[in-house]
């Protein structure tokens, strides 16, 4: 195998010249470098942005969206790749409008793995069966991971992920295979891959499984917070001029007969505002269909006769606590029990685990299926040490998301599946985007935009979002928040999470925190105490177009997908906020608050969690702890009424000296309440205790305050005649 070596900026960048590696793929590397540069020098030069200062309302898009008599695109779907769209189109001088019938990223956009990545094993299967193809898909990602990486660096970062590797001969395998990932970048390679000892690889991960371990290899790939990425590509857009709007469905296509041809064109679409059902017309000389998972939907109102092309699959993922993982280093499992790569990642303190690959119908709510969550916990603990109890109560959230995959409409063989993306211009001119990744989003969009241009004659230039930085990013730096500590005197970890969430728009949201009245933070008040997230941000949402409850903990913060209990707990807060700002009435505050507990139970994986106590009724307890829990219980159930309330529990902690708000004693003991009568049954006890001791349930709010309150009165014992002042 003949190499040639050619070395940029220190780079040494080789090309096997026996798998269709050309001199030619050398010079395309290193100009993808410095065209990203002249790109964001042209960017900052030409392109202008009429809301720099203060986006319009969602009002305010949608009367340009009535009163416009003609947009050049329209752009159907809010998530990546139809924002994308939106941000290509307005930057090329073209009157753009997106329209999204629920909200930015609320679908697939949202539910990744939160990676930016070339895609380690789509190169193996081009190596492996000399797949042109899948090699040129691989080096197309990698060129649109590192300028996703420069043009909001904010949202995003390099991560370190680290392969175990348990068997002698798959050491140089694996270690070339990288190596081989690590060239296709080339210049734009974030850290060149390395070896690491089986000791060096426990240290870095020490909760990983030592038996038969034989070393490790780290290679590097790209992270960010893909809803908020995607608000930020959706928001950019709108700063350059783009008409936005959520919640905005489109009921049919609008179509005119051409003088030419005589035949139907699309020229437009009735939409419809979700929110008030009000109804108008937004006509367009091309309208693009991104909806993901839906292409069919609008491919078949354009076209009653046209054949599905998507073929959804459903990925699973899991959130369990941060200590599962080293704060800066993933873990990749190649070959699981059924041949998918697993990928186990820390993200906003916690660890993602996943995923699954499951055919599925497609649905705007999919749920995380137990045989899917459990899947996932065993091939997690494949991999961790056995002193590492990976228990099914420790999922703190879990999510399916549905991956559009699609066959392509022009291809003779319609039943093969595209791996990459389609770009289809049907007879009556509606330009279908479908398929593709997160991370070539852009290079998607440059590509839709082109095929539209040359269908429609629209004019407009050549692509401009080559290092366009997004929304955040301009202002941006790895010390930005230690100026907010400073000038607005919140908490250390608050500045850090507004920093890398809002970029240069952290101040706004800083402007917008309330005094907290405490020497400590100066503002900025928590949703929930073990997050830091803050009121203030619920009050910035609203300002980024969000309209619901759910928009808030699943996309504009991210506490629903982080921690399900905890979004619970926040959601009446944060619908008191939302109801001032956006003016709703108690009844409209009530429906938000269901919609987002169904949202969080069905969606978030709350109803998987919470029947893990109520799904059986199996008690698998010995005689002696049966007999340990009794006794336990009936020293809260000091009548032995056979139950206990808010108010034995209360009298209890009254006598070790601790206060809890009775709110919170009711949210306490409704966990367990199985039959949710008011009060805790022994039965319902027993069976807590029995969930907890098969790692069904953890972090069982009621379990541990009742063993602590029982040790502390066990500490306290009989007070002697001696403390007690000789009985004078």
């Amino acid at each position: 195998c003949a190499f040639s070596v050619t070395m940029y900026r220190h780079s040494y960048i080789c090309f096997c010249k026996d798998y269709a590696f050309t001199e030619t793929d050398v010079t395309v590397s290193v100009l993808h470098v410095v065209q990203a540069r002249l790109a964001y020098v042209a960017a900052e030069g030409e392109l202008k942005q009429p809301f720099k200062d203060e986006l319009p309302t969602r009002q305010a898009q949608l009367s340009t969206l009535q009163d416009t008599e003609e947009f050049d695109v329209l752009v159907v779907g809010g998530g990546a790749t139809g924002s994308g769209c939106a941000l290509d189109a307005v930057t090329r001088n073209l009157k753009t409008a997106l329209v999204e019938r629920n909200d930015f990223s609320s679908g697939t956009s949202s539910r990744s793995t939160k990676l930016i990545h070339g895609g380690v094993r789509y190169l193996q299967k081009a190596i492996m069966k000399l797949d042109y193809e899948q090699y040129m898909m691989v080096k197309e990602a990698l060129h649109e991971r590192s300028n996703l990486l420069d043009i909001a660096p904010h949202l995003s970062a390099p991560l370190p992920i680290m392969l175990p590797v348990y068997k002698w001969w798959q050491l140089p395998y694996y270690w070339a295979g990288i190596k081989m990932y690590d060239l296709v970048a080339g210049g734009q390679c974030l850290k060149s891959s390395y070896v690491l000892s089986k000791s060096k690889a426990l240290e870095l991960f020490p909760m990983l499984k030592k038996d038969k371990l034989v070393g490790a290899i780290v290679y590097y790939d790209g992270q960010h917070n893909d809803a908020r990425m995607n608000l930020a590509i959706a928001l950019t857009a709108a700063r350059h001029g783009a008409a936005i709007a959520n919640y905005t469905e489109v009921v049919h296509l609008l179509k005119k007969t051409d003088a030419g041809t005589g035949k139907e064109k699309v020229c437009g679409a009735r939409c419809r505002d979700v929110i008030t059902g009000n109804e108008f017309d937004v006509r367009a000389k091309c309208v693009i269909n991104a909806t993901g998972p839906f292409t069919d939907s609008l491919r078949k109102m354009d076209d009653g006769k046209n054949t599905n092309i998507c073929q959804p699959s459903a990925g699973v993922h899991i959130v369990i606590p941060g200590y599962y993982s080293p704060d800066n280093m993933g873990l990749l499992d190649p070959a699981t029990s059924d041949g998918r790569v697993i990928f186990f990642l820390p993200w906003e303190k916690m660890t993602i685990a996943g995923t699954t690959d499951t055919p599925t119908d497609i649905t705007a709510h999919p749920i995380p299926r137990e045989e899917d969550i459990n899947f996932i916990l065993n091939e997690v603990r494949n991999y961790l040490s056995p002193d590492v109890e990976v228990r099914r109560g420790d999922v703190l959230a879990a999510w399916s998301g549905i991956r559009p995959l699609v066959t392509d409409p022009n291809s003779k063989d319609t039943q093969s599946i595209c791996r990459n993306h389609i770009v289809n211009v049907s007879d009556s001119g509606l330009v279908t985007i479908a398929g593709g990744k997160w991370t070539t989003y852009r290079s998607m969009a440059e590509e839709t935009l082109d095929a539209a241009v040359a269908a429609h004659r629209l004019g407009g230039g050549p692509s401009k979002t080559v290092g366009l930085v997004l929304e955040g990013g301009q202002d941006w730096s790895p010390t930005l928040y230690i100026r907010l500590v400073q000038d607005y005197g919140l908490e250390n970890e608050v500045a850090q999470h507004l920093a890398a969430t809002y970029g240069g728009k952290a101040f706004d949201v800083a402007k917008m925190a309330r005094v907290t009245g405490k020497r400590w933070p100066i503002v900025g008040n928590r949703l929930v105490s073990e997050f830091p997230y803050i009121e203030s941000e619920v009050r910035y949402a609203v300002k980024e177009y969000a309209c619901t409850a759910i928009d808030v903990i699943a996309r504009r913060t991210r506490l629903g997908f982080l921690n399900v209990q905890a979004a619970d707990e926040a959601l009446p807060r944060i619908v008191d906020i939302m109801g001032k700002m956006l003016d709703w009435s108690d009844k409209k505050r009530t429906e938000e608050l269901e919609a987002a507990k169904k949202f969080l139970y069905l969606e978030m994986g709350y109803r998987s969690r919470s029947e893990q106590l109520t799904g059986t009724t199996e008690i698998t307890l010995d005689t002696q702890e049966v007999a340990k829990y009794t006794n336990r219980f009936h020293k809260f159930d000091k009548d032995s009424k056979g139950f206990i309330t808010t108010v034995d529990v209360q009298r209890v902690l009254q006598n070790i000296s601790v206060q809890i708000d009775e709110n919170a004693l009711h949210e306490i003991l409704n966990e367990v309440d199985l039959n949710k009568n008011g009060q805790v049954e022994l039965n319902e006890f027993l069976q807590l205790m029995s969930a907890v001791k098969k790692g069904q349930v953890s972090d069982s709010r009621l379990a541990i305050l009742m063993k602590t309150a029982e040790e502390s009165l066990d500490l306290r014992g009989p007070v002697t005649v001696d403390r007690s002042g000789g009985g004078v």
